[in-house]
């Protein structure tokens, strides 16, 4: 776990989706509550479920084709 200093725990506050920086990469993160991940993964989990399920092949059929 990564420790915020003050500086940055201000710079964060109020804002709803802060973002990271990696500055050796470029790369850019969102970061997010603990609780606020916690309940995305439950939910994506969820939804990956309900995409994979075979039984619900049988509603391909209703799908429009082009």
């Amino acid at each position: 776990m990564i420790e915020l200093t003050e500086l940055q725990a201000q710079a964060i506050q109020g804002a709803d989706a802060p973002l990271v920086r990696n500055p050796r990469t470029d790369e850019t993160f969102v970061l997010v509550r603990k609780d606020v991940y916690e309940l995305m993964r439950k939910w994506g989990s969820s939804l990956g479920r309900v995409w994979d399920d075979p039984e619900l092949d049988e509603y391909e059929q209703f799908r429009k084709k082009p």
